[in-house]
């Protein structure tokens, strides 16, 4: 099962904070995906994602997917 959050139009830090409140609701290997077009957000999620160990599978176009790993 995937998730995808809708945060275009909303300011980094609260895609970030979209994405930590999502995560664990998603099993492990399975996937959130953040459509986020603040420019702040192509920092933050990866560096989040760094952070928190977690797998960013891909980053293009406003579109980040994260994929659970713990």
């Amino acid at each position: 099962m995937s998730v995808e959050l809708d945060c275009r139009g909303l300011l980094c830090p609260l895609p970030v904070i979209k994405l930590a409140r999502a995560l664990p609701t998603v099993a492990i290997g399975d996937t959130v995906t953040v459509l986020a077009d603040d420019p702040a957000a192509a920092v933050d999620i990866p560096a989040w994602c760094r952070m928190r160990s977690q797998d960013l599978v891909s980053a293009a176009e406003n579109q980040y997917v994260i994929r659970r790993v713990s």
